[in-house]
């Protein structure tokens, strides 16, 4: 491969990585072809990019980009495949849902929201990683909560007071 196609390729995914801002790191050797489409399928299916990248490429490329990844680097060896997405727990959730019929693909590591998980001991941890989306909705219920409370102590105590002030006002007639 020349310089100029190796130049093309780290630039090609410094843009990923400043695009999606979740990333992980597989290893998805050993799949064979049928497998590896039916995996890509799904990822397509799921708005997940995946791109098999040489390991050298993708250590330049996240060296040229803004975060700290150096954490990432002891597990660039072998095949490594890198699942883009924008929601932090999707891929966790294909490869977690892959491997009920298959051995791989086996996580390496993962940049999810600002942090970095290595080793596949983590996959269950990331499944479970809220999106903003879910935690903002979270907070909106515990924050409706107290309100709702109100509400409906103030309901049924009017309905309370309101016997108790008719109970009264028979009793003086």
């Amino acid at each position: 491969m020349r310089r100029e196609e190796k130049t093309a390729i780290i630039d090609s995914l410094a843009e990923r990585l400043k695009e999606y801002s979740h990333f992980y790191l597989t290893d998805t050797a050993q799949l064979d072809a049928a497998d590896t489409s039916d995996l890509r399928r799904k990822c397509f299916e799921n708005d997940v990019k995946l791109v098999v990248v040489k390991n050298t490429l993708l250590k330049r490329a996240l060296e040229m980009s803004e975060g700290n990844f150096e954490e990432l680097y002891p597990v660039l060896k072998g095949t490594t495949s890198v699942m883009f997405s924008q929601t932090g727990n999707m891929p966790a959730k294909l490869i977690k849902e892959f491997r009920k019929k298959h051995d791989k693909p086996v996580l390496k590591g993962a940049y999810v929201q600002e942090s970095i998980y290595i080793g596949d001991n983590m996959l269950d941890a990331l499944v479970s990683v809220k999106t903003r989306e879910e935690l903002i909705g979270d907070i909106i219920l515990l924050l409706q909560s107290p309100a709702r409370n109100v509400i409906s102590a103030l309901q049924s105590g009017g309905n309370k007071i309101h016997g108790v002030l008719e109970t009264l006002s028979k009793k003086q007639e």
